[in-house]
């Protein structure tokens, strides 16, 4: 009677939390989807694969592209336009770049598209054939596309090649260094490490907003098999998330087994 009585609690505890967080929800739908799209991706063969990832890297680029393109329209009809015959070498080849860089929707959706579509597909190469997505992966894939844009777009003087590879090498360069940048800010602090399992827990009950309760009482992932409603209540947790968390550690094998 008591157990049944407790599990409807629950189970009305979290209908209300699931209710209370609708952006959670649609997020965790989104990831739900978009793990199920890269499950299927990982079991296809290579060349579909990069097909696949080459062609929605294109239309996201040509969506930037076309918005991009839409706010500099405007600036592109107002610049002037000198006869070419008057115009030496190098004010021509900057002259193509200002074209490149403030055309029109269908100009801008084009480059966009093939710059970050060909980035897509060869950076899924790239991570197939060297089992890892890493610094020297991402350059090459921003080589590729650098290159593309370059020939694409018409950017640059008269000898195409050489500024194609010009810009390919700027454009790894960059993209190199956004990499490693990216590397350096997005591990962890030390101390969550200790914490890791305490934030899938929360994160898949939508109480996420608690983990800084459990970091406060020093509740690492070695107490989750420990936990009971008392200490759960010095750490300020309200008796609704208490129940949850209390049920899923009750429910989840391995802390069970550990507890």
């Amino acid at each position: 009677m008591e157990g049944g009585k407790e599990q409807r609690m629950v189970a009305v505890t979290r209908s209300m939390v699931a209710q209370q967080n609708p952006l959670e929800q649609l997020q965790s739908k989104f990831k739900e989807v978009e793990n199920g799209f890269k499950s299927w991706l990982a079991k296809q063969s290579m060349p579909v694969e990069a097909a696949v990832v080459t062609a929605t890297g294109a239309a996201q680029g040509a969506a930037i592209g076309a918005i991009m393109g839409t706010l500099t329209n405007d600036i592109s009809s107002s610049l002037p336009t000198p006869p070419q015959a008057s115009l030496n070498p190098q004010a021509m080849a900057s002259l193509q770049q200002a074209q490149a860089l403030s055309g029109g929707p269908w100009v801008q959706a084009r480059n966009f598209a093939v710059m970050t579509g060909v980035n897509a597909g060869i950076a899924s190469v790239m991570k197939r054939l060297r089992g890892k997505e890493d610094v020297q992966s991402s350059m090459v894939a921003a080589f590729g596309s650098g290159a593309m844009f370059s020939l694409v777009s018409g950017m640059g003087g008269p000898n195409q090649a050489a500024n194609a590879v010009t810009s390919g090498l700027f454009f790894a360069l960059v993209q190199g260094g956004l990499f490693q940048l990216g590397q350096k800010f997005s591990q962890p602090p030390a101390e969550d490490v200790y914490y890791s399992r305490t934030r899938s827990l929360l994160n898949s009950l939508g109480l996420q907003n608690y983990e800084k309760n459990f970091k406060k009482g020093l509740l690492t992932d070695n107490t989750l098999p420990l936990l009971t409603d008392s200490a759960l209540r010095d750490v300020k947790i309200p008796p609704g998330p208490r129940l949850l968390i209390l049920d899923h550690i009750q429910r989840d094998p391995e802390l069970r087994e550990e507890r």
